[in-house]
């Protein structure tokens, strides 16, 4: 069998597949349908340092390919995953990152200070990209010097490795993924989801509650190729890449177009033990290819 673990430089992992966060709840609950021990890893559901109830519904709606969400980050808050969910968590032998969010770069901060104390956290994902907690998308990574600061701020209190979450809500991606690398990220995962709008022809209202949301599925993969492709050449770091990875090929074609590692988002919601399928499809195609190892596949795309 091919050799699926995936180097992200500052951590092995047992293969290239993680569960992206805001899909997988805090990983707890899909447990029953899946052997979590078995997935390269877990980011586990957008944490602020409070309890967050989200937006108001509606805040999902189907669209062509897709799946449009403006969930709005609700979560139980870092003293509750802490006390509640990360004991349990501790249980397995998979890689547990912590989506860390912030209304502002001073709660971003109290996160990570919080979470510093606890033991079973493999790193921190830096959500500075989520485009439907605020009107219009308006987030951090939007603009490279907010994307240097914040990320500088949470390296400078963070001794975990630290993801930086990156938006495609933006005219150069290349620059974000940049100022992230400046401000001392260890790996980049992109894309977040796009800011979308779905109407409601007999009311003509918007079928999401916040008006706007975040597309992510199927429809955007060709997307997040393009943006993979373009920060894995242009960065000196690991680069984690998600949008619409249904099966392991979709998985690989993003390896190929340069990233080391991969998310795998709303696959969960129609399949929830679709993540593990994925890395059993990955190990079948390699060895089908004679690739002895998943990695000497990354960055290969002859373009």
């Amino acid at each position: 069998m091919a050799d699926l673990s995936a180097d992200l430089g500052f951590l092995r992992l047992r293969n290239p597949v993680l569960t992206a966060s805001g899909t997988f709840g805090y990983g707890l609950e899909f447990a029953p349908y899946l052997d979590l021990n078995r997935l390269g890893g877990i980011v586990v559901k957008g944490l602020y340092y409070g309890p967050r109830e989200g937006n108001p519904p509606p805040r999902l709606v189907e669209t062509a390919s897709g799946l449009i969400n403006a969930i709005g980050l609700q979560g139980v808050g870092v003293e509750h995953f802490a006390a509640d969910v990360l004991p349990e968590l501790r249980k397995y032998d998979t890689a547990v990152f912590v989506n860390v969010c912030g209304a502002d770069n001073e709660e971003y901060l109290r996160v990570i200070d919080f979470l510093e104390g606890q033991d079973g956290i493999a790193g921190y994902e830096l959500n500075i990209s989520c485009p439907n907690v605020k009107q219009n998308g308006a987030c951090p990574a939007l603009f490279p010097e907010a994307t240097r600061l914040i990320v500088a701020a949470a390296r400078a209190r963070s001794r975990r490795p630290l993801i930086a979450k990156l938006s495609p809500n933006v005219t150069s991606i290349v620059d974000i993924a940049r100022a992230a690398e400046d401000g001392g990220a260890d790996a980049l995962s992109l894309i977040n989801t796009i800011l979308a709008l779905a109407v409601d022809l007999e009311t003509r209202r918007p079928k999401l509650g916040n008006i706007f949301g975040g597309l992510s599925g199927p429809a955007v993969k060709p997307i997040a190729l393009r943006m993979t492709y373009q920060v894995a050449k242009a960065v000196h770091i690991p680069v984690i890449g998600m949008g619409g990875i249904m099966n392991g090929a979709d998985a690989l074609e993003f390896m190929v177009s340069g990233a080391r590692a991969v998310q795998v988002g709303t696959a969960n919601f129609v399949e929830p033990g679709a993540a593990l399928r994925i890395v059993e499809e990955m190990a079948a195609w390699c060895d089908a290819h004679g690739v002895a190892r998943v990695s000497d596949i990354v960055g290969t795309l002859q373009a």
